[in-house]
């Protein structure tokens, strides 16, 4: 596995070098930018695996850049900010980071938070289907993970976040089973507790949008008392 490359993104330069020596401890390759425009510029230049991101910056401030971001990658985001309310941390997350740290925060409870979005991004599956940069294609469904497009049976289908997610989560691994607590630990990226009628809403709202008849899906399937599953016919379409 190639070093794992951190973008820092912060207006001041002092906490942006305050942050490269924490990491640099842990031998990340590390990047710098000063706004949000910089930030999305560097990205498009490819090699980053993670970015910190401030969200009062001149230009283009954390909250748009991550929704610039998001429209093209699904690179683990994670908000650091000094503002505290609540209001901010959800909009931050809803928006479509994946992790929120508060300023000041210690040096231990970030590389810890780094560690924990990489090992979701390029040990269970996400890094390795963004990096084949082509569509995942089974049977009438086409996905491309860089657009966050879906196509059933050549026509373009809209699905919330939460469903695109789940669906990418699914067609990345076809023939796996995923409970609905891996479910919604990979896609909420929270502690899964009584999550099952969430989980069985969100599939259900799949269903009705991918398949001809859903109640008698072909791609979506439930292995009772297990999960659920994407069959496992599959190719990969290179661009």
């Amino acid at each position: 596995m190639e070093q794992p490359c951190i973008l820092i993104v912060d207006d001041d330069r002092d906490i942006v070098e305050a942050i490269c020596r924490i990491l640099k401890k842990e031998n990340f390759c590390i990047k710098r930018a000063y706004d949000g425009l910089e930030a999305v510029e560097q990205l498009m230049l490819g090699g980053i695996h993670l970015i910190l991101l401030d969200i009062m910056m001149p230009n283009m401030d954390g909250l748009a850049a991550t929704m610039k971001i998001r429209e093209k990658r699904n690179i683990p985001i994670i908000i650091l900010s000094a503002k505290t309310e609540e209001t901010d941390k959800v909009l931050g997350l809803s928006l479509g980071a994946d992790d929120y740290v508060t300023k000041p925060f210690s040096p231990a409870e970030l590389i810890a938070r780094v560690h924990s979005q990489l090992r979701r991004y390029m040990s269970l599956g996400d890094y390795e289907a963004a990096s084949r940069q082509g569509n995942i294609v089974i049977g009438g469904l086409r996905l491309n993970p860089e657009i966050k497009k879906i196509m059933v049976d050549g026509q373009y289908v809209k699905l919330t976040a939460k469903e695109f997610k789940i669906l990418e989560l699914l067609m990345q691994h076809p023939g796996r089973v995923y409970s609905s607590e891996e479910i919604y630990e990979r896609v909420w990226q929270e502690e899964a507790y009584c999550v099952e009628n969430t989980i069985m809403v969100h599939i259900r709202r799949i269903r009705e949008k991918i398949e001809i008849n859903p109640k008698e899906p072909k791609y979506l399937k439930v292995v009772w008392g297990i999960g659920y599953k994407i069959e496992s016919i599959i190719n990969y379409e290179h661009n």
